[in-house]
């Protein structure tokens, strides 16, 4: 079957896996397992693994097989992918309108604390 040029979209799994990549940079299998482990303790060894190489195998991650124990990275920058997860949302459920995204968001996922955040840097670009 051959390859799109499109995007690889991650399941919410992978998505915590990449952003603990992002967070610990390139790693272990075992470092990976331990910051899982941090939030989900009942996440084995085995299945840390399985699901690196997965991600491996449908181009998420790069492998570095240079040492013994392999080494893994995010094949995508945190904010190329978020990106593109975000164009796809806006032309799903907001055809196509960042601002119909921008107003949904504000209407009830926005900290009053976030709102002032916004402003600040609205006010900032409108000078």
């Amino acid at each position: 079957m051959p390859k799109s040029n499109r995007p690889i979209k991650p399941t919410p799994a992978e998505l915590n896996l990449l952003r603990v990549l992002w967070e610990l940079g390139p790693a272990t299998v075992k470092q990976v397992h331990l910051a899982v482990q941090a939030d989900r303790p009942e996440a084995t060894y085995a299945t840390v693994l399985r699901q690196l190489q997965l991600m491996h195998a449908k181009g998420l991650l790069r492998r570095d097989e240079s040492e013994r124990s392999h080494v893994y990275a995010a094949a995508q920058k945190k904010n190329a992918l978020q990106t593109n997860l975000l164009k796809e949302l806006i032309n799903k459920a907001f055809a196509g309108s960042g601002k119909a995204l921008v107003l949904a968001a504000l209407r009830g996922h926005v900290t009053q604390e976030e709102r002032a955040e916004i402003r600040q840097i609205l006010h900032g670009e409108d000078q």
